[in-house]
């Protein structure tokens, strides 16, 4: 069974920057799809970014493009998510999230095949 755990949340004014990191079950980071996604207080989940397995094809959703940053460390089975120039519009519970297959690819934000399983996900506030 997967594990994932979500970690570097907080908050922060607008204009800062937080790094998320989701530790994962051995193998994982390496095997597997992996993306982030968010929910905000009363807002649908909008899928924020997505890495392949291979870390060689990364893919954003628009509302993000050009501040954050998905990577991942294989040798510490750990995916990131670099978030720079945060707007109060970021705010929200952000939750990383693995396939079942690694075949899948990347685009919107997502991975291409559905998220098999999530972490209890951390919070990020921005205040303006």
């Amino acid at each position: 069974q997967v594990q994932l755990v979500e970690s570097g949340g907080g908050s922060v004014q607008a204009g800062g920057s937080l790094r998320l990191s989701c530790a994962a079950s051995r193998y994982t980071t390496s095997s597997f799809c992996m993306g982030w996604f968010r929910q905000g207080a009363g807002k649908e989940r909008e899928d924020v970014a997505a890495i392949n397995y291979a870390g060689t094809m990364t893919s954003y959703a628009d509302s993000v493009k050009g501040r954050f940053t998905i990577s991942k460390d294989n040798a510490k089975n750990t995916l990131y998510l670099q978030m720079n120039s945060l707007k109060p519009e970021d705010t929200a519970m952000y939750y990383c999230a693995v396939t079942k297959y690694s075949y899948s690819s990347v685009v919107s934000g997502s991975c291409t095949t559905s998220y098999a399983t999530w972490g209890q996900g951390t919070q990020v506030t921005v205040s303006s």
